[in-house]
């Protein structure tokens, strides 16, 4: 798929990953909805991006609000919205609502801005969506956050299932732990014994997204980014 001249939403563009893709899309010649909850971080992507972006501001856990959202039928969608896995405490310790809305703005929300993007992208004649995991979703390890980490894993697997939908590619991007600024900034905090390899650069997480919009071959595929290694595009394997 060509981007030039595609709409296209991004979630969770407010800071870090989202706000890279926001503009790496941008400069690629998406019109750009910039989508978040936080208003400041959201007008300033938009801000940065120039007149070929907009922001509107969006609680994902919000039904009404994400049906509005999808209303401008983007050609290209990215599930960024997400994180929590740094929230303390976590499943079962904490409240049913806290870990019910890691679920819902991990999983559900994308599911549902793909559901409802579905009919015009199809209209126009394709599109593509691109979600954004976690390594935190692989494997069959502990985790510190296992809502998130569950979630993480369903979002993965649900991309694969994907791959036979007509006329809509899926695929999903993910990275290990981000060199965002935030990222940046905790590993810097971490003693060096503890740090571990280089962080995954920012650039690596918008080539693979840019990769699966523009490459139409590609469907309910995987692109593993893990820190200190090449990135790694997961076979497709067949299930029952």
């Amino acid at each position: 798929m060509d981007i030039t001249g595609k709409v296209a939403i991004v979630t969770g563009a407010a800071v870090g990953i989202g706000r890279a893709i926001a503009r790496r899309l941008a400069a690629a010649g998406a019109s750009v909805v910039v989508a978040d909850i936080d208003a400041s971080g959201g007008e300033r992507t938009a801000e940065l991006i120039g007149p070929s972006a907009r922001f509107v501001q969006v609680d994902m856990r919000d039904d009404d609000a994400v049906g509005e959202l999808m209303a401008c039928q983007p050609q290209i969608l990215v599930n960024n919205a997400g994180g929590g896995a740094v929230l303390r405490p976590c499943f079962p310790e904490v409240s049913v609502e806290r870990w019910t809305d890691s679920l819902l703005v991990n999983l559900r929300a994308p599911m549902l801005t793909t559901q409802l993007a579905l009919p015009g992208m199809r209209a126009a004649g394709g599109g593509a969506v691109v979600n954004v995991g976690s390594t935190a979703g692989l494997g069959f390890g502990p985790h510190v956050s296992p809502e998130y980490s569950a979630a993480k894993a369903a979002l993965i697997r649900l991309t694969a299932t994907l791959a036979p939908l007509d006329g809509v590619r899926v695929n999903c991007v993910v990275p290990d732990w981000v060199a965002t600024e935030r990222g940046v900034r905790e590993r810097e905090a971490l003693p060096a014994s503890e740090r571990g390899p280089a962080l995954v650069p920012l650039e690596a997480v918008t080539d693979g997204v840019v990769r699966f919009v523009e490459d139409e071959t590609l469907a309910g595929r995987v692109l593993l980014l893990n820190r200190a290694a090449d990135p790694e595009l997961l076979a497709a394997t067949p299930s029952d």
